[in-house]
C-alpha cells in the first residue's frame, strides 16, 4: 500500500474517531449528569470544548475527504460529510438551547461519520491515477 492510502486512512480514522467521541460526549455526558447529579461539578466541560472539537474536526475532515476524493472521485462522501460539518458549525454557533444544540450536533456527527466511512470504502474501489 502506498503512502497516500495509508495517510488517507489515518485521516479518515482520526475523523471517524473524533465524530464518535463527539457523539459519545453529546449523548452520554448529559445522561451521566442527569443520573448522577453529584458528579456534575466534576464532569462539566467548558463551552470552549465545542470550539476546540470543531477546530479539530473541520481541517481533519477536509483533508481526509479531499485526499479521498482525489483517489475515488465520488461526490457522496464529501456531500454527506459537508452536511455533517455544517450541522456541527450550526450546533456551536446557531443553536439557542442545550437540547437544540445536542440534536443538531448529534445529527452532524452521524452524517460526518457516514461521510468518512463512505470515503474510506471508496478508497478500496477508487480509480487510481498515475501522477
Amino acid at each position: 500500500m502506498t503512502a497516500v492510502p495509508m495517510r488517507q486512512r489515518l485521516f479518515d480514522s482520526l475523523a471517524i474517531s473524533a465524530s464518535a467521541l463527539c457523539l459519545a460526549h453529546c449523548l452520554l455526558l448529559p445522561l451521566v449528569l442527569l443520573l448522577v447529579p453529584t458528579l456534575a461539578v466534576f464532569l462539566t466541560i467548558p463551552e470552549s470544548f465545542h470550539l476546540w472539537a470543531l477546530a479539530f474536526a473541520v481541517p481533519t475532515s477536509l483533508l481526509a475527504l479531499g485526499l479521498g476524493h482525489r483517489r475515488h472521485h465520488r461526490a457522496a462522501p464529501g456531500l454527506i460529510a459537508s452536511a455533517g460539518l455544517l450541522l456541527l458549525v450550526a450546533g456551536v454557533f446557531l443553536t439557542s438551547s442545550e437540547i437544540e444544540e445536542t440534536v443538531v450536533t448529534v445529527l452532524g456527527s452521524v452524517l460526518l461519520s457516514v461521510g468518512h466511512v463512505l470515503n474510506w470504502r471508496g478508497l478500496g474501489n477508487g480509480r487510481r491515477h498515475a501522477h
